[in-house]
This record gives structure tokens, sequence and C-alpha cells, in this order.
């Protein structure tokens, strides 16, 4: 005979096997998306493409050029003759959602 209490291990294991999977299979899709992104040259024909697509966004694309730095370059500690430049990142957040579980928006 099965106790209530193996009854629910199983399903509480069952349960945390679902959301796990699920859980996969969504950031599963957005890595399949990232991978096939279509590459893009920086160019002067980028600002046209990007107004002529829909609400003046590319969900995901691969940029690829030559980046001149604002100021000056950043150089390695570590290598010689290695230098990179700061990405100006700007987040937009579409819309809020209250999350009761963590208690934040």
């Amino acid at each position: 005979p099965i106790t209530p209490g193996e009854l629910l291990c199983l399903g509480s294991s069952l349960a945390f096997s679902g959301l796990f999977y699920y859980l996969y299979r969504k950031k599963a899709g957005v890595v399949t998306r990232i991978q096939e992104a279509p590459k893009l040259q920086v160019d002067d024909a980028l600002p046209a493409l990007v107004s002529a697509a829909d609400a003046r966004c590319l969900p995901y694309v691969a940029l690829e050029g030559i980046v001149l730095p604002a100021k000056a370059a950043l150089s390695s500690h570590y290598h010689e003759g290695l230098q990179g430049v700061i990405q100006k990142l700007l987040l937009k957040e579409h819309r809020l959602i209250w999350n009761s579980l963590a208690r934040s928006w």
C-alpha cells in the first residue's frame, strides 16, 4: 500500500519536473532564436532597415562591424594589444506585472 506521504512526494516531484521542463523548453526556444538571428553589417543601410521593421524594432540580430570608442578605448591589463569598448545599453520595459510570490513588480 502507498501512504499519503508517498503520494504527496510523488505528486510534488512530478509537478516540479513539469515546471522545470516547461522552463527549459521556453529558454531553449529563446536560445534557438538567438542562434538563428540574422547577421547585419553596421553601415548606412542599417537605419533604413530598422525604420522599415515592425514597431521600429528588430527582435534578434547580430551586428557586425567596426566599433569606434566615444572617448578612448579600454586596454587590457592582461593581454598586450587587446582593446575594447563599453556598450551603452538601453533597457525598455514594456509592462510591469506584480509578482505576488516575490512581492515585487
